[in-house]
């Protein structure tokens, strides 16, 4: 019975007429608990109480079929309007389609054809016979959060196995603590095969983040729950300070995500599952800072949760109140979502200044000799990039320069981009060399990569660019009023200049938790007639629709002087890179 490991389909449909659900003996024995016992046709026991069904009259929900029809059309929004407001029932059978479509959406890798998923457990296992041996977890799992939610031994054998072919497939994860328990959620409702594919839809997402998959994306994350909730839930958080002022608020935050996937009940958990596959992390985020209010309210009328009970672990004391947590799904969830100020773009930026400071701070506090070898050519190019790059660059070869200045250029370069970058090969995605000198070819070329690397060497040899965040097709994104956004990007951007000085101007809001306002955040703008990189009181980079003449100025963006002398510069050449495998 491999890949049925719940067969939640496999429940009989609930009659108008009687009040009793039935379950297959032959998937029950899948559970450690019997999902429902009846006693008789109108009374229902159950031992799990995260299956209890509420009799009476449901609303009208949407159906499978209906939602589909929106995915197929890509009217993201309006599928995320209905997973927020249909709370389908525990047992509803709309799941076993419902949760795969929702994460096939997000499947980069196009060769996972019917088989893809057992020809990767025979290459990792030789078999595709379950084995009754114990499997090792892979290193990236956190043995202490291994949440099967009722599997029996056969289910957790089945989660063991997914995640150690995922592990095999996907090298790059080295800590993804979350990995398991949602691998262990999704076998309630689909098969081992379904299970696998939505898993690497999830990792493999490029647009949106679901699951964290470093230690460094971990820390930065429960970094950022933390600096969203100091503003967000400000009264949680000073009460918490002031009954526990020994106690810091670090060490509450490193565990949030087990408020949720530990604390929560099934059926709140199932129902945030729904908006979690469509939505991603920040629906986690979300849920995250409505407990904090909700429990901050119960601390203050409810003797359980009393300073002098909660002060010296509020931490486990969080996760002992989710269980208890005095709202349905359907209030938890719309309090999550009636939190105004909390866009995607707001989170975005929260995270990469948190990310960017933890990087700096590391560099500083690891010593000279990590420096060194965080610099050394083991997340350089390889030696055949090095020479291509050389050999088809036009930047990099500045007559004035030997070969050896230039490969100083390119290692410097390098070092100023994000880590997770320089594990990629560059490739030349245009150059004004071979390409020509017009904004449409540019485009065409380069608009659907993500980063960019530009560099510009103009007629006096001067040598600048920029890394940008976001792909150039962003410039025809559309907001909700149906109007083109002006600017996009992130504080990833950040502005260089190689020669004749060597220097690289970062996002401004890196530096502090203080609000720089708009002008700070004008990252990227594109159109047919010119590009800009940076703006406020300036343009950090401005280019024409030939491509031949351009202007830099400094900006509040990035806080630059101008990148040449002039200021006016006429370009002599124009290379974009773009990164293999991103």
């Amino acid at each position: 019975m491999v890949g049925k490991v719940l067969g939640i389909r496999e429940l009989e449909q609930f009659s108008s007429r009687r009040s009793s659900i039935y379950v297959d003996p032959e998937c029950e024995k899948f559970f450690e608990l019997p999902l429902f016992i009846a006693a008789s046709s109108n009374d229902i026991t159950t031992k799990c109480q995260c299956w209890q069904f509420s009799p009476g009259k449901e609303p009208a929900l949407r159906s499978f079929t209906e939602i589909q029809q929106l995915l197929q059309q890509n009217k993201k929004r309006d599928v995320k309007n209905i997973l927020r407001e249909n709370s389908w029932p525990i047992n509803s059978p709309i799941r076993s389609q419902l949760w795969p479509a929702l994460c096939a959406q997000h499947l980069t890798k196009q060769n996972m054809l019917d088989g893809f998923y057992w020809e990767m457990v025979h290459q990792v296992f030789g078999t595709t016979e379950l084995s009754e041996k114990p499997i090792m977890l892979p290193a990236f799992v956190d043995a202490t959060h291994c949440l099967p939610y009722h599997l029996t031994s056969t289910g957790r054998a089945v989660a063991d196995r997914i995640v150690n072919v995922l592990g095999y497939d996907c090298p790059d994860i080295t800590y993804s603590p979350v990995l398991y328990p949602i691998t262990s959620l999704l076998l309630h409702f689909m098969s081992e095969e379904e299970a696998y594919l939505c898993l690497a839809g999830l990792v493999g997402s490029k647009e949106k983040t679901f699951i964290n998959q470093t230690k460094l994306q971990h820390e930065v994350t429960w970094k950022t729950v933390m600096q969203i909730a100091k503003k967000h839930t400000k009264s949680a958080i000073a009460y918490f300070q002031r009954i526990c002022p020994g106690q810091k608020l670090e060490r509450v935050f490193m565990d949030w995500c087990w408020w949720i996937l530990a604390g929560l009940p099934f059926q709140h958990l199932v129902r945030i599952m729904d908006c979690f596959f469509h939505e991603g992390i920040k629906v986690l985020y979300r849920v995250a800072l409505v407990i904090l209010n909700l429990f901050h309210k119960e601390c203050q009328s409810n003797n359980e949760w009393s300073p002098d009970n909660i002060k010296n672990d509020i931490g486990n004391a969080l996760i002992k109140f989710c269980k208890k947590i005095p709202v349905s799904p359907a209030k938890l969830l719309h309090a999550a979502f009636s939190i105004r100020g909390l866009s995607t773009q707001y989170i975005s930026r929260i995270f990469i200044k948190t990310e960017m400071l933890l990087k700096s701070r590391s560099a500083l506090n690891s010593g000279s000799k990590q420096l060194i070898k965080s610099r050394s050519s083991d997340n350089l190019p390889t030696s055949q990039s090095q020479v291509n790059i050389q050999m088809m660059s036009h930047t990099l070869t500045i007559r004035e320069l030997h070969s050896e200045s230039c490969r100083n250029l390119l290692f410097t370069l390098w070092s100023w981009l994000p880590v997770r970058i320089t594990m990629y090969q560059p490739v030349l995605l245009y150059t004004t060399e071979e390409h020509g000198c017009s904004l449409t070819t540019f485009y065409v070329r380069v608009e659907q990569h993500e980063p960019t690397l530009l560099m510009i060497k103009t007629c006096n040899n001067e040598v600048f660019g920029a890394y940008c965040s976001s792909r150039w097709f962003e410039r025809n994104v559309k907001d909700d009023k149906g109007q083109r956004q002006a600017y996009f990007g992130t504080g990833e951007t950040f502005l260089f200049s190689l020669y004749p000085e060597r220097a690289k101007y970062p996002w401004v809001g890196i530096e502090g938790d203080r609000d720089l306002g708009h002008s700070s955040e004008l990252f990227m703008a594109a159109d047919s007639k010119m590009i800009t990189i940076g703006g406020g009181e300036g343009q950090a980079i401005w280019m024409d629709e030939n491509i031949r003449f351009g202007k830099t100025d400094g900006c509040k963006t990035f806080n630059n002087p101008p990148l040449c002398p002039s200021g006016d510069f006429e370009i002599r050449v124009l290379e974009v890179y773009g990164f293999v495998g991103v």
